[in-house]
């Protein structure tokens, strides 16, 4: 799907992401990335004592990756301005190591605002994983240029 511009964005207008596994270079990485190197993210034998049994991805790792997913989709592509808000997100489920993600967006608000060349566009955004589950969930909102005159 081509990049939209802001006028493409219609209320309702839902799309979904390719979907991606969690791996165990993932977690390394974004503990080494992020300096976040809890027990229950790197540790399998601390984790096995844990709330959830083994280890689980960094929150904000699901969170990083989901960004990426949705900006394959296409629609968030060049013409995204800047990536301006992260609201009422929810971490509802843990993201297992093995888990394969991916995301449902829909635009729930459009909002044009001319001095910066484009608009707001306010996505309801669920990170889903492969059992169908919502793990986390909120709203991301996305300043997106006009299209050219």
């Amino acid at each position: 799907m081509p990049a939209l511009f802001f006028e493409d964005f219609e209320l309702g207008q839902t799309v979904t992401s390719a979907a991606r596994t969690i791996t165990e270079h993932d977690v390394v990485t974004f503990a080494g990335l992020s300096g976040d190197f809890n027990q229950i993210h790197t540790d399998a034998e601390y984790a096995k004592n844990s709330l959830f049994g083994q280890r689980v991805a960094h929150g904000l790792l699901g969170l990083s990756v989901a960004s990426g997913l949705a900006v394959q989709t296409g629609i968030l592509g060049a013409n995204v301005l800047a990536f301006r808000e992260v609201g009422e997100w929810k971490f509802a489920k843990p993201v297992f190591l093995g888990d394969t993600i991916h995301v449902v967006m829909e635009v729930t608000d459009t909002k044009s605002i001319a001095r910066l060349g484009g608009g707001n566009v306010t996505l309801s955004v669920k990170v889903n994983n492969q059992r169908g589950e919502t793990v986390m969930k909120g709203l991301w909102t996305v300043l997106v240029k006009f299209r050219p005159a």
